[in-house]
Formats: structure tokens, C-alpha cells, sequence
């Protein structure tokens, strides 16, 4: 093979490479989100990106209420929903 052919297949290896290491995980892990957002339901305890703890209370298209301790509720976006609790 001539050093032209290996040079390309070189790089189309990489390139190859990296989707697989890097962005079909991120991928992979965006898709979950999304899945877990439009999961989110009423009095489910969850986590924001932030580490607050709270249990929602209200849900609207874009954003969540979370009760965080007695008579203390705060408006965050739903894409801040890290993870929920079990």
C-alpha cells in the first residue's frame, strides 16, 4: 500500500476512534436525560444539578417546583434534574 492510502485509513481510523470513545457516549447519556425528564412526575424525590434535594410539587413545560424543606419551595428548569431518588 502506498504511504497516501495509509495516511487516510490512519486517519479514518482516529476519527472512527474517537466517535466511539467520546461522542456516542455523550450521546448515549443525553438520550437517558431526556428520558428521565420526561419521566418526571409528581412527588418524586430527585436531585438537581446543583446536589438540592426536594420532592416535586408541581410540574410545567419547562420548569419543576420543588418542595425543598417545610414551607420553602423553589422553580428550577427541568434539564437541572440530575437523577432521581429512589
Amino acid at each position: 500500500m502506498s504511504p497516501e492510502v495509509i495516511s487516510i485509513l490512519y486517519i479514518v481510523g482516529l476519527f472512527a476512534l474517537l466517535y466511539f470513545l467520546l461522542i456516542r457516549p455523550q450521546q448515549i447519556r443525553q438520550k437517558k436525560h431526556m428520558e428521565l425528564i420526561k419521566n418526571l412526575k409528581l412527588h418524586d424525590t430527585v436531585v438537581t444539578a446543583g446536589g438540592i434535594y426536594g420532592t416535586i410539587v408541581k410540574l410545567d413545560e419547562d420548569t419543576v417546583m420543588l418542595k425543598i424543606a417545610e414551607n420553602t419551595k423553589i422553580k428550577v428548569l427541568r434539564a437541572s434534574i440530575a437523577q432521581i431518588e429512589g
